[in-house]
């Protein structure tokens, strides 16, 4: 299973939100702090807005915020409403399947239970889960604190 980089990218956003819950997030900020095209980040922003994981606040001091609580975002959900589809082969399509071997096949049987797998264990984990450790992660996104005054990093410790 592949995941495409809209998910990847929705991902990113809602835990750079997290990590910053008492404010309210440019998208311009999370594009350069992940390195990614701001236009592309928008339309993600938008899909997010529309799902209810994020609002959108309009004007000069506008940008965007969770929803809702980490914990009640649930990465499964996130991931089935950000991929485009679930299809891992052509005969998951009742559109487009023209597998002579539908009726009996075995391994459609296979990746079927290997998909519900993989969403299972996506669905055991909320948005909380993706940022337990806010320390290990700021530092990665340039969110760092200096301690000491002498433009030292607090380095904490990771695993």
């Amino acid at each position: 299973m592949r995941l495409t980089q809209h998910s990847n990218y929705a991902m990113r956003l809602l835990m750079y939100c997290a990590l910053k819950p008492e404010q309210t997030v440019r998208l311009a900020e999370i594009a350069e702090a992940y390195d990614i095209s701001g236009h592309h980040l928008n339309k993600i922003a938008q899909r997010l807005v529309h799902i209810g994981a994020i609002h959108a606040i309009r004007g000069r001091n506008g940008g965007i915020r969770l929803a809702k609580d980490p914990k009640d975002i649930n990465v499964g959900e996130i991931i089935r409403q950000t991929e485009e589809n679930m299809l891992i082969v052509e005969c998951f399509s009742e559109e487009s399947n023209t597998c002579p071997l539908i009726s009996e096949c075995k391994f459609r049987t296979l990746l079927q239970n290997a998909l519900e797998a993989f969403l299972k264990v996506l669905d055991s984990q909320t948005l909380a889960d993706m940022v337990a450790q806010p320390d290990c992660l700021k530092p990665l996104l340039g969110m760092a604190e200096q301690i000491g005054g002498l433009g030292q990093m607090h380095r904490p410790d990771c695993a």
